[in-house]
């Protein structure tokens, strides 16, 4: 049904006014939300249940995001697809800036290159807010064999080829295909053994089952600092403050290997550029308070946030340094 404000019989000047005030309150309406604060609740979508890494991420940023936002903030779980189907749900909410997506860098420089059927285009379903949080990769000895530098080890799987391997917690991932690009830089021929999350991967690193493990840098602090395993190197541009003993690959010789993955904030296609503003200086706010960063360096992770540009440019870079490793292993999700 149409409007009475489009078809009543106004004088053509009056008529105008109307159709062009009406037209700045529909483009102001979007934005709305964020001003003045409200009792009508915003949400963050995670694509991962309740409970994990990225959904204890999205409840901290939310209970702090209250306060910029003038608002209730609540995370809400969609879980499906490895990740994936919480996308098709973002495209699909109203572009008004009531609802962003916290998700890993995967969604848009690793996924389109795994799978025919992903059912979204990254470059157009996923509108770019900010960073949140960078995550190095660390590679980590266990009990088998005893080496204490990636040096040793590097000698060490060059003489004994058959038993040069890595696991990772999953095929498909970063971990994946670093440690296809450092088997690559070594020159071994190097086993991915891919387990069903980080937990069993490092329980057989510990117990000698794999010569050596890729996981994110959160993942293995503990077990490093524990003395349980020795983390060799991370992927980081600089050494991290978590762990200031443990070299970079740079460092080590090997800076084609020198790439973090990221955690970051989407808004469904075409919310307004208001909008996404009032996210992105909130978010930025959030990560900068003490006691935020402080949580987030235990947790492994690196602060970092930026403007919608650079998270354009980020995505970018990073599937072009992707795309070439995965396309050559030939590995499909499909």
């Amino acid at each position: 049904m149409k409007s009475t404000l489009w078809t009543s019989p106004l004088p053509s000047r009056r008529g105008t006014l109307s159709r062009l005030l009406a037209a700045a309150l529909l483009a102001a309406a979007p934005a709305a939300w964020s001003q003045g604060g409200s009792d009508t609740p915003v949400k963050i979508l995670v694509g991962y249940p309740a409970g994990g890494s990225l959904d204890t991420l999205a409840r901290l940023l939310a209970d702090k995001l209250k306060d910029e936002l003038k608002r209730p903030v609540l995370v809400e779980n969609k879980p499906g697809a490895g990740g994936r189907v919480v996308v098709d749900i973002l495209k699909n909410s109203p572009a008004d800036g009531s609802v962003v997506l916290l998700g890993p860098d995967a969604l848009a420089v690793i996924f389109p290159y795994v799978s025919k059927k992903l059912g979204y285009d990254p470059r157009t379903d996923l509108q770019p807010v900010t960073t949140v949080v960078d995550f190095p990769f660390a590679l980590a000895a266990g009990q088998e064999p005893q080496v204490k530098t990636l040096g040793e080890y590097t000698s060490w799987a060059k003489a004994n080829p058959a038993r040069a391997n890595f696991g990772t917690p999953g095929a498909g991932g970063g971990h994946h295909f670093l440690g296809l690009m450092f088997s690559k830089a070594i020159g071994v021929d190097m086993q991915n053994i891919p387990y069903q999350g980080g937990a069993p991967m490092m329980a057989n690193l510990i117990g000698g089952q794999v010569s050596l493990g890729f996981e994110v840098l959160g993942g293995q602090l503990e077990y490093h600092r524990a003395g349980k395993v020795r983390m060799v190197a991370v992927s980081s541009a600089t050494r991290v403050p978590q762990a200031p003993d443990v070299p970079t690959f740079a460092e080590l010789g090997y800076p084609n290997l020198t790439v973090s993955g990221f955690h970051a904030v989407f808004a469904p296609p075409k919310t307004p550029a208001a909008a996404v503003a009032t996210w992105n200086q909130a978010l930025a706010k959030v990560v900068a308070r003490p006691e935020v960063q402080e949580r987030l360096l235990s947790w492994g992770y690196i602060p970092k946030t930026g403007t919608p540009d650079e998270l354009t440019k980020r995505i970018a870079d990073d599937a072009a340094r992707w795309s070439p490793v995965i396309k050559a292993s030939g590995f499909s999700i499909d």
